[in-house]
């Protein structure tokens, strides 16, 4: 699934526009890479998200395409 539908889809960031400024603009990394928001995310990757002065890294559990608003919790895990 791609980076910025996934951060969509988890309600991490409310609309995928928005998360696919935040992945242009280099705020969010996969595994310690910067990522673009075509970027393609896997099952166990970790995430680092910048967001204003918040930084936080949750681990990706599940990338199902369609989910419902109580799922999105579940397809991520916080590391902080």
């Amino acid at each position: 699934m791609r980076l910025d539908k996934y951060l969509k889809n988890t309600r991490i960031i409310k609309r995928r526009t928005l998360a696919k400024e935040a992945c242009n603009g280099g705020k969010i990394s996969i595994n310690g890479k910067i990522a673009k928001a075509g970027t393609e995310v896997r099952t166990g990757d970790i995430l680092t998200i910048t967001l204003g002065n918040r930084v936080f890294k949750i681990e990706v559990l599940d990338t199902s395409e369609h989910i419902t608003k109580n799922q999105s919790k579940e397809i991520y895990r916080n590391l902080d």
